[in-house]
């Protein structure tokens, strides 16, 4: 069993003196502590920096986020992947704009309320900001806490999640912002899923799994699902005046995003012509292969240079010159496309 005071004192002083210095982490800005919780949902520190900065650069107060054009603030996301993210922060963000006078809720149960907000993120950014005491838990804590237990649940379940919260309600009833940050520091950064660095953590005389010798065995997770994948055909569709044909995504996945024209790797070039009711000229042979992964499923791209005459598109395509390709918002993959063809 963990002594609670113990394990706190130990844990927040070394938090206190070891902690990594983020952006977020230098303001009491509600807005900008919830934008960096939302942009490192499965997105690495790293990662993050320069896209918060940019950000907050572009949109600083939430009247101007509630304002801004969704096509301008996916531009500024472009790169972050899981879009959906962006598209309900924006969201979200318009209604503390109209229904709260644009100051971000400190009450949980009205934040909680906010599009895009789910039990993890309402527990960050309430326990930073407001230091309510609701315990943070996301994948790192997870861990950190199978381990300092050395707890046999399988992880991937909703009941482990809920029991944690539980089991970590009474070491939040005081200093919840610092101890929950403490708590994900130390998952991102000492008790790490491999290569952990147990003769640094400033909390292994209270970890249960370190004395059984078992770290390594935990946390128990139950294997992933097979990734799908899916072969594409990518047309780089050029015509005389060098323009480029580009068609927007209307689909759950990257929806409202740019794209070059992806087809079945199976469609035969009549199929794509029907499609884009057009004659299409397409080179024999790819000019190279990629592919972008994705947390369920990966893409394995052949990207072949092709040409039609036609010169009048409808929507969801249409034509655009090299020099506008950043005006709109292309995924990551459709950009490293993009500057392959044009190196």
């Amino acid at each position: 069993m963990i002594e609670k005071n113990e394990f706190k004192d130990d844990l927040l002083n070394w938090f206190h003196e070891n902690k990594r210095q983020m952006p977020w982490r230098e303001t009491n800005n509600p807005y900008y502590i919830w934008l960096s919780e939302v942009m490192l949902q499965q997105t690495q520190v790293n990662t993050v920096r320069p896209y918060y900065n940019a950000f907050i650069d572009r949109f600083p107060t939430i009247q101007e986020l509630s304002n801004a054009k969704e096509e301008d603030v996916l531009k500024y996301w472009e790169g972050l992947g899981y879009y959906s993210r962006v598209r309900n922060f924006h969201e979200a963000v318009k209604e503390v704009q109209n229904e709260y006078n644009g100051i971000v809720p400190d009450n949980p149960d009205e934040f909680k309320k906010l599009k895009g907000v789910g039990p993890y993120t309402n527990a960050a950014v309430m326990s930073i900001v407001y230091n309510h005491p609701i315990p943070a838990v996301d994948g790192n804590v997870l861990r950190v806490w199978s381990r300092l237990t050395c707890n046999q649940q399988d992880i991937a379940l909703p009941k482990t999640k809920k029991d944690f919260e539980e089991e970590l309600q009474p070491f939040v009833k005081t200093e919840s912002g610092d101890f929950n940050q403490a708590m994900m520091e130390l998952g991102a950064t000492i008790c790490t899923p491999k290569k952990t660095l147990c003769i640094m953590c400033p909390v292994q005389n209270h970890c249960l799994a370190f004395a059984k010798g078992q770290v390594s065995e935990l946390p128990v997770k139950k294997k992933k699902v097979k990734k799908k994948t899916i072969e594409y055909s990518v047309l780089y569709i050029t015509n005389n005046d060098g323009e480029i044909l580009v068609r927007q995504r209307d689909t759950k996945l990257l929806n409202g995003m740019w794209e070059f024209p992806m087809f079945d790797a199976e469609d035969s070039i009549h199929t794509i012509e029907e499609e884009l009711e057009a004659v299409i000229d397409v080179q024999q042979e790819p000019m190279f292969t990629t592919k972008h992964i994705f947390t369920h499923m990966t893409w394995n791209m052949k990207i072949y240079r092709a040409y039609t005459q036609k010169n009048n598109f409808e929507h969801p395509y249409k034509w655009i010159k090299k020099d506008d390709k950043d005006s709109l918002s292309f995924s990551t993959s459709m950009t490293k496309i993009f500057n392959k063809v044009n190196e």
